[in-house]
């Protein structure tokens, strides 16, 4: 495989912020880079999220044009258009049509000269820390690995028993056969977080802490 689509969703959770969103992209981005060269190359796709579009149909316009315009600071190889009427109705032809004149003009005007929107520090600051705490998960998951052969994070194995333990996890996962959707998550000044049972915030390492302190007693 030389080529990778990244196809990077915006707007989920629909409570997202703007800045919050395009921090967690851009962390995205900065993590699978080191995999790009002369043969793999990575081409960036962003859209919008599905279940984020409002009912009110002049809403969800507005909305399409302001997630477009948010997604082209990361200059997207492709730009997948998400119909702004999918919260109330399948796409029909016209609104196909419709969605793609919307998104073109906004294609059109950012191209002509955006404001370079992953500047603001606070995007930078959480980029960071997304980045980080995605190491800690990244090196638990090759801790489960240790003493086989090969990368533990292509290791089907290794990655089962990292989402059955609940190292990898979602709140959409409870009820699941091999997931436990036992993490809980809440969106803190914009950004979507691992919260304890009071609804602090929760690190990476101490969310692992307690799973790893879990299944050794």
């Amino acid at each position: 495989m030389r080529d990778y689509i990244a196809q990077l969703m915006f707007n989920s959770p629909p409570g997202h912020s703007d800045a919050m969103d395009l921090a967690k992209m851009l962390a995205v981005l900065d993590l699978i880079e080191p995999l790009a060269g002369a043969d793999f190359h990575i081409w960036r796709q962003t859209r919008t999220g599905l279940l984020s579009y409002p009912l009110n149909l002049p809403a969800a316009r507005a909305h399409l044009a302001a997630s477009i315009y948010l997604q082209m600071a990361l200059k997207p190889h492709i730009v997948h258009i998400v119909g702004h009427t999918e919260a109330d109705h399948a796409a029909t032809a016209s609104d196909v049509i419709e969605s793609a004149a919307m998104a073109q003009r906004v294609i059109e005007n950012s191209l002509r000269g955006a404001p370079d929107l992953t500047a603001d520090p606070a995007i930078q600051q959480r980029k960071v820390e997304l980045m980080e705490q995605a190491q800690v998960l990244l090196q638990a998951i090759r801790s489960l690995g240790r003493g086989q052969e090969g990368d533990p994070l292509t290791n089907p194995q290794v990655l089962q028993e990292a989402v059955t333990r609940g190292l990898m996890d979602a709140p959409q996962l409870k009820n699941n056969p091999f997931g436990r959707g036992r993490v809980r998550t809440r969106l803190i000044q914009g950004a979507c977080q691992a919260v304890d049972e009071a609804n602090q915030g929760l690190s990476e390492d101490s969310r692992l802490s307690q799973i790893l302190k879990e299944h050794h007693t």
